[in-house]
């Protein structure tokens, strides 16, 4: 045996090509070799923006001794999660039924069959923090392997049974109202109305949750679920965990507060943000938000464009060391701004011995505004910055990540008035449809320098079809739709479950040796699940198709048996709302005034529907009610008002939502 992660196109898995670790690659071969040699495997679940996995990488997987016991007694695979959600999935949820806290890296013991039987996270080089060291963990394990089969066939066979329970739907009715007014009080029962976000530290910003808030407030006119969401993008917009030089939002907050980032970025997490961003300056214009959307589309079209799309992240350390590329000491700072330091000061607080390990991250803590006057001094240390030797990139092109930055681009080209956005969106979505797409009409999960390295996933699949219809809704393009369409058709071909509901992973998967996972709920991105109940409920309001209807009910009510269940599905809930109320515009004779309004809608649950007399879908509650003439018609409830022409009737005629503060 011998490493075989050369061979890998990961920049996670090249990162571990020289460890002394005989580490394989995940497939059927490496499972044949650990039950030809009767050995346990050892899985170890990461990424490269990963800190952690750098930390136990170095400490343990770099280290002679600790490789010889992992090459005597264990296959050693590892695995790229942003490259195989479906892989990591499964075994974080087998670390989950096992009583145990998920996190990066993931170390799994598996039998040669696949099946989970012990798991854990980071394991130090010696025991500390309560933890027993990893070669402590690695010999106790493989006694364990040599002494007791029979225990550990019976404890894998539970946990198989866990994820197969743990997958399965809760067949009921579709979440209604007082499901939704349920878990909405949740949330804002759990807020942090100080600083924004849920609980204390570490502080992830919970997008897809502030999502559904957001729809809410449109809902139900709860001023507290539209406040809530603000409170989250001010904060977070303003403190440390946004990067106020280079643009771009880090995974989370060590701090509860919002000051101390994980100096990771991934792109799921800016696109997500992007998007709240541009609903909330919809319906109430902020100057901050505005600044903020704009400068982290600079990031990504800066510093993270990758082969005509986006790469997936950028990493939390550089030179080994956590954050080190982006804080600055007081003294760095005043010798490059001179007269200025002490009003860049004022606005970003210098304190001498820093705010963190004796450095200084940027956070803004005045007001915003003076941008004329601050905005060239942050130029100067960005200059200064730049040359820095800059954290790792992982350039690997994410069908899902880049899917969602799509549909961020359209809404925020629309909100901000922004219509480059709009290009830079249609061109990314034409290069992940022109590299990624497979004759079958699937889009591959993952793609580097041109090759395909991970088969397509229900979230790719979800993702780019839901970015398909906000171009379609954008741009009036018939071709949009057809493609979005030919997406649908492969997801309910490969995908389906035969219930109503998905598999996250293929029916001709040929490398997943555990039971297929569907997964409802959401995690920092929305899931497939969710997203395809969504794409039902559009289209049907883009069509009139009663199908999609039909679909969305299915899909719905797959998961409607026990509500109190679904708090970590918002965006599935989300979705039975726009089912049900949403509203569609249906835009006639070319009217672009009132297409802009309607794009640039706050609430989620708007459809924008351009067309013409010959276009009209003969399904759609207008179909026969249209003219020619410059007009839109407000659809909602299966009817529709008489034409509207002016851009001021149109918005009276929306959900009005929730009263600005």
């Amino acid at each position: 045996m011998r490493n075989q992660l050369g061979e890998a196109s990961s920049p996670y898995l090249l990162q571990h090509q020289h460890n002394p670790v005989h580490w394989q690659i995940w497939g059927a071969e490496a499972l044949a070799t650990a039950a030809r040699l009767n050995r346990p495997i050892l899985l170890s679940i990461g990424y490269a923006a990963c800190h952690w996995c750098h930390v136990m990488a170095h400490e343990s997987f770099e280290d002679e001794a600790v490789a010889a016991i992992m090459n005597e007694h264990f296959v050693s695979i590892k695995v790229d999660r942003e490259e195989r959600p479906d892989i990591d999935q499964i075994y974080m949820s087998a670390l989950h039924a096992m009583g145990e806290q998920g996190g990066w890296p993931l170390t799994m013991v598996l039998t040669p069959k696949a099946e989970a039987f012990w798991g854990g996270t980071y394991f130090p080089p010696t025991a500390r923090f309560g933890r027993p060291s990893f070669t402590q963990v690695l010999h106790g394990l493989s006694r364990a392997w040599a002494e007791d089969q029979a225990g550990i066939a019976r404890s894998s066979q539970a946990i198989t049974e866990a994820l197969t329970a743990n997958a399965a739907t809760i067949p009921g009715s579709p979440p209604g109202p007082d499901t939704l007014n349920l878990i909405r009080s949740a949330y804002l029962r759990s807020q942090d109305w100080h600083q924004g976000g849920f609980g204390s530290a570490p502080k992830f910003p919970n997008t897809p949750i502030y999502r559904f808030l957001w729809q809410e407030a449109f809902r139900t006119a709860d001023a507290r679920a539209g406040e809530a969401v603000n409170l989250l993008l001010s904060r977070t917009a303003q403190g440390g965990i946004y990067d106020h030089l280079g643009g771009g939002y880090a995974r989370y907050a060590t701090d509860d507060a919002w000051l101390i980032p994980h100096f990771e970025k991934m792109l799921y997490d800016n696109a997500l943000l992007l998007d709240l961003l541009a609903l909330s300056h919809a319906h109430t214009p902020n100057p901050l938000y505005a600044a903020r959307a704009r400068e982290t589309v600079g990031w990504l079209t800066r510093d993270m464009s990758a082969e005509g799309a986006f790469a997936a992240s950028e990493d939390a350390d550089s030179e080994g060391v956590e954050g080190k590329f982006y804080v600055w000491t007081r003294a760095e700072i005043f010798a490059a701004l001179g007269d200025d330091a002490a009003f860049f000061a004022s606005h970003y607080p210098c304190p001498e011995h820093g705010n963190w390990e004796e450095h200084i991250i940027l956070e803004r803590t005045a007001p915003f505004g003076a941008e004329d006057r601050l905005a060239p001094l942050r130029d100067k240390l960005l200059a200064i910055r730049s040359q820095r030797i800059r954290p790792g990139r992982d350039d690997k092109i994410l069908a899902d990540w880049n899917a969602l930055t799509i549909a961020a681009l359209v809404r925020a080209s629309a909100a901000f008035a922004q219509p480059a956005w709009l290009t830079l969106a249609e061109s990314v979505f034409d290069t992940i449809l022109t590299s990624m797409s497979q004759p079958d009409g699937r889009i591959a999960h993952a793609m580097r320098h041109g090759k395909i390295s991970a088969p397509g996933l229900l979230e790719d699949q979800a993702t780019m079809l839901r970015a398909a219809l906000a171009l379609y809704q954008a741009t009036g393009d018939e071709t949009r739709l057809h493609q979005g369409l030919k997406i649908l058709a492969a997801t309910e071909q490969f995908f389906t479950d035969g219930t109503g509901a998905f598999y996250m992973s293929a029916s001709d998967a040929s490398d997943i040796f555990a039971p297929r996972s569907r997964h409802v709920q959401d995690g920092p991105t929305p899931s497939g699940i969710g997203l395809m109940a969504e794409n039902y409920a559009t289209l049907l309001h883009l069509t009139g198709g009663v199908e999609y209807r039909e679909k969305a009910e299915a899909l719905l009510a797959a998961y409607g048996g026990k509500p109190d269940r679904l708090g970590g599905a918002p965006v599935l809930l989300a979705a039975a709302d726009t089912l049900e109320n949403a509203t569609c515009i249906v835009i006639t004779g070319g009217a672009e005034h009132l297409a802009q309004v309607a794009r640039a809608a706050p609430d989620p649950a708007v459809v924008v529907l351009r067309v013409g007399m010959e276009t009209m879908p003969p399904l759609h509650p207008a179909y026969g009610k249209t003219t020619t003439a410059p007009a839109a018609f407000i659809c909602r409830g299966g009817t529709c008002s008489l034409p509207v022409t002016t851009a001021d009737a149109l918005r009276a005629q929306l959900r009005p939502g929730f009263l600005p503060p």
